[in-house]
């Protein structure tokens, strides 16, 4: 294998990589999140033709590392795969009879590769991870989660640190800490911060405008340093004990803490002692509260998977600085005959594209290629990285807790599933579908009296709801936007107007298997007759309205094409199915449509004048007060405004006058 470049590191040549020129001029690769796996058992004609294009590749392929894609007719990734030499890795799918039942179908869809070589094998690892976050393709293992983890952010880029929660890229100059499970342990542990330490949490300007403490002074979580209540020396030594404790020495602020209790109580300052033994004891509590003790560990992650009835969980345990900072269950999808070793290959090189990996790895099995794991993501976060199977020792029980708590998981999963798939069942045979739906679609409006309207759509499937494939529609006519029905009218029109023009074959998987439409008979005729003049009908949809008393649960309407309307009884689970899935997206319109209305109202009408910037914009406000009274001022009134030229004025006056 060869060697990585020099300190320039990996994510150098990634980069170089992925700029790299390909072997074969392709069609233009699409992003394909969330997209169904293939079913097709392919035909020895379609075998014969996808072994066809794979010898046509390797006629150029070189015995280098590197990564290689296989794709579709259509241009769509099916496969990425890396290799230590391309030219030996991609002969193998040549012999057919070899390969499982899984490969043999990608193969018959196979119509062209994309080559793309690297300076090593970890680097080739590494852009793997890349490609798969990328385009999701149908036949690898992959890790299934739609949100960032959340991190403890202590920013530096102010003379009084903020502590806040953060997600996302790391923009702000700052100490980052995690990554934490969810956001319920960053929740906890700013609160354990702001116990102990007084470390303020608002933001700059809130910070800046203050004249007296707030109500997190008085409760004793904030030093209350935007009104002088502590000096700048004070509060920097507060930030170095809140850095030891999250870089693991909880021991030595504890015992700092004591000493400074003592010597409050030996100078008579029983108020600040007892300040201080508040604080020893919302420390003691946190580390307590510590559902594993992973003291001397440092910084580690822990990885342990379980496998039944052909599927599989990875439970994940983080810690930093000898603190559990929580645990995740991870269901990687499209395992079917993948050896375990191999998913927990793919998914550790997933897991870490997105989070620093720790110097200290612990798994309940070796991952395939252990040692290239390793290398590559020792050259990622610039240090030794170690990957290790405990045998013996503590750190054996801390695999067998997490092994514990995959099975747990996996087997809440199935039980889950289950019951999700005698409900869907149900909902088939209720509603006359013609099979279970792989992707249904739930679409909403919200506005305020016709003000900040916009559509939203939600989408779900046997396995929930798919987050990364929600959709906003701001609506472009503002005449319609009191109007639910030609709201509806042009949220399909959008919708489907770009999904007939991106996949008029809707072999994607992105078209819908049922519509469910938030409303009675008068938005499914809306959304109906959309449809039919595009020349769509056979798009299954039901009106979900809450029937006669709006009050009341349970006794929603769901009106039929066919003009039948549905009642269930109280209590029924494909009821308190389908009121979730309505219940998401009136979630999701609200929370887009609030969001939507926020950024309005720090909007100003002078944002549109032409030549009109910040400063001058600040100072026309400062001298009028509102953006409305600028607006209504006569000529002369504008050129007595301080900063604001005759030639200015005029231009003020004449945008709100014509």
């Amino acid at each position: 294998m060869q060697q990585p470049r020099d300190k320039a590191g990996i994510a150098k040549g990634v980069a170089d990589a992925i700029s790299a020129p390909m072997s074969q001029p392709q069609s233009p690769d699409r992003f394909n999140e969330g997209k169904a796996t293939y079913t097709v058992t392919g035909s020895q004609p379609d075998i014969d033709a996808g072994v066809e294009a794979i010898r046509t590749t390797l006629k150029t392929l070189p015995t280098r590392p590197g990564v290689y894609r296989m794709q579709d007719a259509r241009g769509d990734v099916l496969y990425v795969g890396k290799a230590r030499a391309l030219k030996n890795r991609v002969a193998n799918y040549t012999q057919v009879e070899r390969l499982p039942n899984r490969l043999r179908r990608m193969v018959a869809q196979t119509r062209s590769m994309t080559i793309v070589t690297t300076n090593s094998e970890a680097e080739a690892l590494l852009l793997e991870a890349q490609l798969l976050q990328r385009y999701r393709p149908p036949y690898n293992v992959l890790l299934r989660d739609d949100k960032s983890f959340p991190f403890i952010l202590l920013r530096e880029d102010h003379e009084f640190p903020r502590v806040q929660k953060h997600r996302g890229a790391r923009k702000y100059k700052g100490r980052y800490y995690g990554p934490f499970a969810s956001a319920g342990s960053v929740t906890r542990t700013i609160n354990a911060l702001q116990k102990l330490f007084l470390l303020r949490s608002c933001t700059d300007s809130f910070f800046a405008n203050r004249s007296r403490p707030c109500l997190l002074y008085q409760i004793k979580r904030c030093a209350a340093p935007c009104v002088d209540r502590i000096d700048e020396a004070g509060y920097a030594e507060l930030v170095k004990d809140a850095q030891d404790f999250l870089g693991g020495k909880s021991t030595a602020v504890q015992k700092k803490l004591g000493m400074a209790m003592e010597a409050a109580a030996e100078a008579l300052d029983f108020e600040q002692a007892a300040v201080i033994r508040d604080r020893l004891k919302a420390l003691t509590f946190i580390q307590g509260s510590q559902a594993i003790n992973a003291e001397g560990l440092g910084d580690a992650d822990i990885f342990a998977l379980a496998e039944k009835g052909g599927a599989m969980c990875i439970q994940a345990f983080f810690i930093r600085g000898g603190q559990n900072w929580g645990h995740r269950s991870f269901f990687p999808v499209h395992t079917a005959d993948v050896a375990t070793e191999e998913v927990l290959e793919s998914f550790m090189a997933q897991f870490y594209e997105e989070v620093p990996a720790p110097k200290l790895i612990l798994t309940d099995r070796e991952p395939a290629e252990c040692e290239l794991m390793a290398l590559a993501l020792s050259e990622r976060i610039g240090s030794k990285v170690r990957i290790e199977v405990p045998q013996r020792g503590d750190r054996t029980r801390l695999i067998k807790q997490a092994q514990r708590n995959a099975v747990e998981a996996l087997d809440r999963r199935l039980a889950e599933t289950t019951s999700q798939g005698k409900i869907l069942d149900e909902m088939v045979e209720t509603f006359g579908l013609e099979g279970v739906p792989d992707r249904i679609e739930i679409y909403d409006n919200s506005h305020i009296q016709g003000a900040h309207a916009l559509g939203a759509m939600v989408v779900a499937g046997p396995e929930g709801f798919r987050k990364n494939a929600y959709r906003k529609f701001n609506m472009k006519n503002p005449e319609i936007s009191n109007d639910d029905f030609a709201m509806m009218r042009e949220m399909f029109e959008r919708r489907f107007g770009r999904a007939q023009k991106e996949d008029p074959d809707r072999d994607s998987g992105e078209w819908p298997d049922l519509v469910l439409i938030d409303g009675g008979k008068g938005q499914l005729s809306a959304a109906r007759t959309m449809l039919e003049e595009m020349g769509i009908e056979d798009v299954t949809m039901i009106g979900v309205a809450k029937g006669p008393h709006h009050g009341r649960e349970g006794r929603e309407v769901f009106h039929l094409m066919d003009g039948r309307e549905i009642n269930f009884p109280l209590n029924h689970p494909v009821l308190f199915y389908m009121q979730r899935l309505r219940d998401e997206a009136h979630r999701f319109a609200i929370g887009a449509h609030r969001a939507k209305r926020s950024k309005a109202i720090t909007v100003s009408s002078l944002d549109e004048v032409p030549g009109i910037g910040p400063a001058r914009k600040k100072a026309l406000l400062m001298h009028f007060g509102t953006a409305r009274a600028v607006r209504d001022a006569a000529l002369d009134d504008l050129q007595r405004a301080p900063g604001v030229s005759k030639a200015v004025a005029q231009q003020v006056y004449d945008y709100f006058h014509g």
